[in-house]
């Protein structure tokens, strides 16, 4: 045998330890979800300690990552690979994706929610292991004044559709309240309510997200981020609109005050980071 067929043998033989590495991280790939160290050695059939040294190797060069309550998940270099594995069109896997990262990221509860004429409706929600379940019932409507995807569709949508439904939704609250059937309020009480409510809409177009405090559930926060898509132009328009882009989904992470604090900046960061990475915003 000659030296160079030596040498195409042995590096067909390949690298053990590569291939023991890559199994390590194809039982995270194929589990989909965070998962503790005995249960990876498990599926490897191999001790927890040789499993945790490979685990390290993955973390430093990001193709896996621990998280805070001691599991392992998939890292960011594997999800910048997905991005080229799946149909970039398919907004709806993109946003599956994104919402199962971030829920297990930070272990909330997501929903997608989509508008539809009567409002935003959700369509998809992702649970979070825990106890206490938020999620808001596939196919609710909801409110655009009170709820965090509400006032986000509610920022992004032409005023000519939002404004009827804003009042609609008052007038209703007012009526639900209500003991007996009372006057309606007048139009300036309508009118210094709306101009309040656009100065929110600035904020939130302004922030690039929406948020809500206990508003509809006391001691539960919500953070909904806007999923942007360039609306298809027309050739044939001479006079485009200023807003060339269209709000046709919304990510909405919901927790408890513990789980989801508004005020740390760190939090919104990573669920924006997320979004970013599966081009969703």
């Amino acid at each position: 045998m000659s030296s160079t067929e030596t040498a195409v043998n042995k590096n067909q033989g390949g690298i053990q330890s590569l291939e023991i590495g890559l199994s390590v991280l194809d039982v995270l790939i194929d589990y989909h979800k965070p998962m503790m160290l005995k249960d990876i050695a498990e599926a490897m059939q191999m001790h927890p300690a040789k499993v945790h040294r490979y685990l390290v190797s993955l973390i430093r060069k990001d193709y896996a990552r621990k998280l805070s309550d001691g599991r392992y998940g998939l890292g960011n270099r594997v999800n910048a690979l997905g991005h080229n594995s799946f149909d970039q069109n398919n907004i709806l896997q993109r946003l599956t994706h994104a919402a199962t990262e971030i829920k297990d990221t930070i272990n909330c509860g997501v929903q997608i929610a989509k508008w539809f004429s009567e409002g935003p409706i959700v369509i998809h929600s992702f649970e979070p292991d825990s106890p206490i379940s938020i999620i808001t019932r596939i196919g609710s409507r909801m409110p655009l004044a009170s709820s965090a995807t509400g006032r986000l569709f509610a920022s992004y949508q032409p005023e000519t559709i939002i404004k009827p439904l804003v009042l609609a939704e008052w007038q209703g609250d007012i009526d639900i309240l209500a003991a007996v059937p009372t006057t309606k309020p007048d139009n300036a009480e309508l009118s210094a309510k709306w101009q309040a409510f656009t100065e929110l809409q600035t904020d939130i177009r302004t922030q690039g997200y929406a948020t809500v405090a206990g508003d509809m559930l006391m001691g539960i926060n919500a953070i909904s981020i806007p999923v942007i898509l360039p609306q298809p132009k027309d050739i044939n328009d001479i006079d485009p609109p200023a807003n060339d882009m269209l709000l046709e989904y919304a990510l909405t992470i919901i927790g408890t005050a513990e789980q989801l604090p508004l005020d740390n900046q760190q939090v919104r960061d990573r669920i924006l980071a997320i979004a970013k990475r599966y081009q969703i915003t």
